[in-house]
């Protein structure tokens, strides 16, 4: 696994971002999280090392943009030269989660025709709302490579009618001592409409604060993966 942040800095755009870590760990460092700016990374993919050969070696899943939005405005002259690496780069898997999928159309190469192989495209939804209008306009996109991101989640949703051609479903509660709960109720609800359209899914995390039969619990963050693991529901299509 590698990461490739070839910008960092993003705007809050929707009701998920309200305890966003990257914000929170921004301001500790008095960086102006507002500000998108390059980084001196943004070469990464195709970097070699003395002997000509890519410092990313093949075969690796790669996670874009995890520090900003892929889609995001103020790199829109920038995603160009990241479209001509990750092309270059066929050998490698480009996974990027994105709460901008309406701009997609916009951001996406003159080739992209139904898409490209090695990349996956992550839809982020929150609550119902979103759900209901990210999903709408992802479900008929040109993307061979799926997923949906049930992450912060924030209230009860359905999204069966969304899950055709997904390839998997990731839930996870919001880390924050003001955070959000995450009802367990809410997590078996999508597992279950996966399992009956046949779609991986995962529960990666419990959030900080969460409901199972009816009791609430704190969790620090390092057991929040852990107690996830633990429920044992995750599915693999």
């Amino acid at each position: 696994m590698s990461m490739w942040d070839p910008w960092r800095g993003c705007r809050k755009y929707s009701e998920g971002c309200k305890y966003c870590y990257i914000h929170k760990g921004d301001k500790k460092r008095g960086v102006d999280t507002n500000k998108i700016v390059k980084t001196n990374k943004f070469y990464a993919p195709v970097e070699r090392t003395e002997n000509g050969s890519y410092k990313i070696p093949s075969h690796k899943k790669v996670y874009l943009c995890f520090s900003s939005d892929f889609f995001i405005e103020e790199a829109d002259s920038w995603r160009s030269e990241c479209w001509d690496m990750i092309k270059e780069r066929s050998d490698l898997n480009f996974v990027s989660l994105t709460k901008r999928i309406d701009r997609f159309d916009k951001c996406i190469p003159k080739d992209w025709g139904d898409g490209y192989s090695n990349v996956t495209i992550g839809c982020t939804i929150e609550n119902q709302k979103n759900a209901n209008y990210r999903l709408s306009i992802f479900s008929k996109l040109p993307i061979k490579n799926k997923n949906i991101i049930c992450q912060p989640l924030i209230e009860r949703i359905s999204i069966r009618r969304y899950l055709e051609g997904v390839e998997l479903v990731i839930v996870g509660g919001e880390s924050d001592k003001n955070a959000r709960l995450l009802n367990y109720n809410w997590v078996l609800d999508i597992q279950r409409e996966c399992i009956a359209k046949g779609v991986s899914f995962q529960f990666r995390q419990t959030g900080t604060h969460f409901i199972k039969d009816n009791m609430k619990y704190t969790i620090s963050v390092k057991e929040q993966y852990k107690q996830a693991r633990k429920a044992n529901i995750s599915y693999q299509a």
